[in-house]
């Protein structure tokens, strides 16, 4: 439970941390020729927290999270708050879409394959509605990707050491 409320506040902080971001930073490049908006490493981490959310404390919380993190959003700038908030919504239907089934296959995969999904729906709604422009749409692809398998890397060690243990008969 307290992993999962650790989860929960990372998951607002980082919607809040990439508006944040993008605000005061503009645009990073992510690899070579590449550029997306500042918060791209933000979102890339929400969308593994997200995930967490959902597992251990279900979908109601983590879909309940995002207009937290946008309402939060909407005092560094009203436009993105909508933007981020509009995309995190949309893409948390396209994730758990994918998430959920494959769960039952494995977490790595089922994380990796939903954070791949929602991180190309994410990426294309936030750009149309914050920019009106899908321009940079690779770069935040990339860039939330990069963070993403830093992030799946990091839970895949760590997630054997919040394992229930088993007590043998």
């Amino acid at each position: 439970m307290k992993l999962g409320l650790a989860c929960l506040v990372g998951y607002i902080a980082t919607i809040y941390a990439a508006n944040y971001a993008v605000q005061h930073f503009g645009f990073v490049t992510v690899a070579p020729g590449l550029q997306a908006p500042a918060g791209v490493y933000f979102a890339g981490l929400a969308l593994v927290l997200r995930d967490a959310v959902q597992v251990m404390l279900g979908r109601k919380v983590s879909v309940a999270a995002i207009p937290v993190g946008a309402a939060l959003s909407w005092f560094i700038a009203p436009s993105l708050a909508v933007a981020s908030g509009t995309a995190f919504l949309l893409s948390e239907s396209a994730d758990w879409l994918v998430f959920t089934p494959l769960q039952k296959r494995g977490w790595n995969r089922a994380l990796i394959a939903s954070t791949v999904v929602g991180a190309m729906v994410d990426s294309a709604v936030f750009l149309w509605l914050a920019f009106h422009s899908l321009a940079f749409w690779q770069g935040q692809v990339v860039g939330k990707l990069t963070m993403t398998l830093a992030a799946v890397a990091l839970c895949a060690l760590i997630r054997p050491l919040y394992q229930p243990k088993t007590v043998a008969a």
